[in-house]
């Protein structure tokens, strides 16, 4: 691995899959908009399968509005639809969707997944959201996740093969240690 460690360790405030005491804890730095992060999406989630509940799934923001002019408000939703106990039906919904993440979209989205639209956008209007979506890219900077997706595998950064046969292979190798 690269020796990089991750900055911010995973706490009770992240949205995650799995329990809590599961032998591996692997966090995502992920961008709706990426379409690395959209095959990495399909990839995670037959890795949750196939590990089952030795594997757990923390997500964080890493927008890379530079490059994704819809990642920073689709990442908002998210944590808006957090705000209702809704991120992972949202997290899904916009990974599933990502070929339109407008505006318009997003709106349908909120419907879709069941979210109150007056208290999005309260909570919008708050700030809440869009300081969540900035602490997880701060932290994903301070622990040198410097692209999408970037994975850390119980706090250290995996540099290798995402793709699932590899990814998996090295999962197991720890389990078995």
């Amino acid at each position: 691995m690269s020796g990089a460690q991750l900055a911010v360790p995973v706490g009770p405030d992240d949205h995650a899959r799995g329990p809590n005491d599961a032998a591996i804890t692997l966090v995502e730095y992920g961008d709706y908009q990426c379409p690395y992060c959209g095959e990495a999406y399909s990839i995670v989630e037959k890795l949750l399968r196939a590990l089952g509940e030795d594997v757990r799934l923390v997500f964080r923001n890493l927008p890379l509005v530079d490059v994704h002019v819809h990642a920073e408000a689709a990442a908002e939703l998210a944590e808006a639809a957090a705000m209702q106990d809704k991120f992972w039906e949202m997290h899904d919904t916009l990974f599933e969707n990502q070929g339109d993440l407008s505006d318009a979209a997003l709106s349908r989205y909120a419907k879709t997944v069941g979210l109150d639209a007056d208290r999005v956008a309260r909570d919008l209007a708050s700030g809440d959201p869009r300081a969540r979506v900035e602490a997880d890219f701060e932290g994903a900077i301070r622990s040198g996740a410097n692209g999408t997706p970037t994975f850390f595998v119980n706090g250290d950064r995996y540099d290798g093969s995402w793709q699932f046969e590899p990814f998996k292979k090295y999962l197991q190798s720890l389990l078995k240690n």
